[in-house]
């Protein structure tokens, strides 16, 4: 069994036969699509930049998760409290065959159907405190676990990702043997007011898998 952490997109794009897409109108549709920010939460987004922007080049992985990540996503309630049908779950076990291949991790942050336990992934979160890690690929490891996640949507639906740099977000979709991959937003400047757009809409295309499956 391979670890997601031990994947480069160089090693996926061989072993898999994917690639790298440089534009998709999916893509664009989910990180154009408008979501109104109320006044309380352009408020806090404001705050959260403030911090982040005075501490982000001193803090390890662990800080900015707790600070930073953790409010942001809270922010946004990413699960469904009403029907329990999905819920957003950290540091929890993904496992799958991909063409043959046995592959496991711990995504540090992944959107799945089901409410104690993830069932089946739509979202996965990859975070890493510098741009260069002695540890992997930060995109290969967070495009590893999307390959997982599509596999167990038996390939029905586009897969979402994003892994995070330290002030900078990076989102992926994966459709078919195809990913592309978004240009940085940047969490220190007013991106942040789109990184959180993003991620409400991408809540609501969740909400619609996990209501068409059930």
């Amino acid at each position: 069994m391979s670890k997601f952490s031990e994947w480069t997109l160089i090693k996926l794009d061989k072993r898999f036969g994917i690639r790298q897409i440089r534009r998709s109108e999916q893509l664009t549709s989910w990180l154009e699509s408008p979501a109104e920010i109320g006044e309380l939460e352009q408020a806090s987004l404001t705050r959260l930049k403030q911090i982040l922007t005075h501490n982000v080049d001193n803090w390890n992985e662990q800080e900015l998760s707790i600070h930073f990540i953790g409010p942001l996503l809270t922010l946004i309630d990413l699960s469904d409290e009403q029907d329990e049908r999905f819920n957003i779950f950290a540091g929890r076990n993904l496992s799958g065959i991909v063409d043959g291949e046995e592959m496991s991790g711990n995504p540090d942050g992944m959107i799945a159907s089901g409410w104690r336990e993830p069932e089946i992934p739509y979202f996965c979160l990859q975070e890493y405190k510098r741009e260069k890690d002695p540890n992997g690929d930060p995109a290969g490891q967070c495009l590893a676990a999307m390959l997982v996640a599509q596999t167990l949507n038996n390939h029905e639906h586009p897969i979402y990702g994003c892994y995070i740099l330290g002030r900078n977000w990076f989102f992926i979709l994966l459709h078919g043997t195809e990913y592309v991959i978004s240009n940085a937003y940047c969490a220190t400047r007013n991106d942040i007011f789109d990184i959180f757009r993003i991620l409400i809409t991408l809540k609501q295309q969740i909400k619609q898998f996990a209501y068409n499956d059930n």
